[in-house]
């Protein structure tokens, strides 16, 4: 798949970077230079998620009901894992950490942004973004667009700024990131498998609103 393997590849780079830096030093890294551009369109594309899978999901109906199914069933199962994790661990936030653990160290934030204090492991906008574009990349393939391989290429860069806004906003740590990849990736993995392939051979993989018009 030519979603997987670069998210693969990233995942891998994150993982090496917490290694061998620490909490702290990696976030600081990561987190700048703030600049007024992306001052003002990071918190626009972070807050695509919460309503863009919808939308697409209502979209897919018109087209294919298997479709629409596939991603709406990988929203909630990839939601059913992120939410029982950040409860049961709630893990303080970058402003919660680092007022509690590097207090001299004034974080990058932006005007305007609501900042979250607790429950940050896992980033659940990170696993919305690579759940919503490794699906997206899915539909392409399986449906032999054009340019199915450059289009799913760009679903990956998407994906992965969406990732990269929660660390800009300081929303989030670079392994709360990671997490939301992982389970991104195996909630989309796993459905593909064993939701995709068993019946799209069915009649109902083919059904679309468009037919409640004939």
């Amino acid at each position: 798949m030519p979603f997987l393997v670069p998210t693969l590849v990233l995942a891998l780079v994150l993982g090496t970077l917490l290694l061998f830096f620490p909490k702290g030093d990696l976030h600081l890294l990561l987190c700048q230079p703030h600049t007024p551009f992306l001052d003002t369109i990071v918190p626009i594309f972070s807050d695509l998620v919460d309503w863009l899978p919808y939308l697409i999901v209502f979209l897919l109906l018109f087209y294919r009901a298997g479709w629409a199914t596939f991603l709406a069933s990988n929203l909630l199962l990839s939601t059913l894992i992120v939410q029982p994790i950040k409860h049961l661990i709630n893990a303080p936030r970058p402003l919660t950490w680092f007022a509690e653990n590097m207090p001299d160290v004034a974080l990058p934030l932006v005007d305007g942004v609501k900042m979250n204090l607790w429950l940050s492991f896992p980033s659940g906008h990170t696993t919305t973004f690579f759940v919503l574009f490794f699906s997206i990349s899915i539909i392409l393939c399986t449906e032999n667009c054009k340019g199915k391989y450059i289009l799913s290429f760009l679903c990956f860069l998407l994906a992965t700024f969406g990732a990269y806004t929660r660390i800009y906003l300081s929303q989030h740590f670079a392994l709360d990131v990671l997490a939301g990849i992982l389970i991104a990736s195996f909630t989309t993995i796993l459905l593909y498998y064993f939701l995709v392939q068993k019946t799209k051979n069915t009649r109902f993989w083919e059904w679309n609103l468009q037919k409640l018009r004939k």
